[in-house]
């Protein structure tokens, strides 16, 4: 039998917010500084989803500190511009927390750019733990960032779902014991996110409303 579902853990770009429009034009703009002409939009979509020092180590392993402040620093730049809300995310979350349910976020970004996305999207008061890349030492798919939530929210495994759109969040929450859902809004695609056997397939986000158990009015 499944234990009632008391938790949300939610992986925040590209999941609760459309970041992927920043998040490429960051790639590319780092990537053309230091490879001029050598990848195009395609090229980064593997690199999304890993943290900034693992994609760019597997470049150039003398220059990742020096490749992740570039790209942080037009990523920053260019953060309120380029990101958007995903449809019904506000309003889906707000209810969440009015039911009582303990929400976290779990993010590879560091705590700093994660803030300022839930700030651009009015998400910030539902949150009362953030995971970022800052607070751990070893990120998705790693069970340390979701232990560190459920710790923080005084949750069990059992009764916690880890929601994401990379398979680094399916495989986190694997690792961590939790239930698992992807999002069919993934830029990777749901029939890629399908192949790593997350327990739910969120077709749009109000759909969690029916796995927690919250009736629609």
């Amino acid at each position: 039998m499944t234990n009632k579902i008391t938790t949300l853990l939610f992986d925040l770009d590209g999941t609760l917010i459309n970041t992927n429009e920043l998040i490429i034009s960051s790639f590319l703009h780092t990537l053309n500084h230091y490879y001029p002409g050598k990848y195009t939009r395609e090229d980064v979509y593997p690199f999304m989803g890993p943290t900034l020092e693992e994609t760019f180590s597997s470049l150039d392993q003398d220059r990742v500190q020096e490749m992740c402040q570039h790209y942080r620093t037009f990523n920053q730049e260019k953060h309120d511009e380029l990101v958007t809300e995903f449809p019904k995310v506000y309003e889906t979350i707000k209810v969440l927390k009015e039911q009582g349910f303990k929400l976290a976020i779990v993010s590879t970004k560091i705590r700093k750019t994660v803030i300022q996305g839930l700030k651009l999207t009015k998400l910030e008061p539902f949150f009362d733990v953030i995971i970022s890349l800052d607070e751990v030492r070893h990120p998705k798919p790693n069970p340390e960032p979701l232990f560190k939530a459920l710790k923080l929210l005084h949750s069990t495994p059992e009764e916690a779902i880890m929601i994401g759109d990379n398979y680094h969040d399916i495989e986190g929450g694997k690792n961590a014991g939790t239930l698992t859902a992807g999002v069919a809004w993934s830029l990777k695609g749901k029939e890629f996110l399908s192949t790593f056997h997350p327990d739910y397939m969120l077709e749009e986000i109000t759909d969690i409303f029916k796995i927690v158990g919250v009736e629609r009015t």
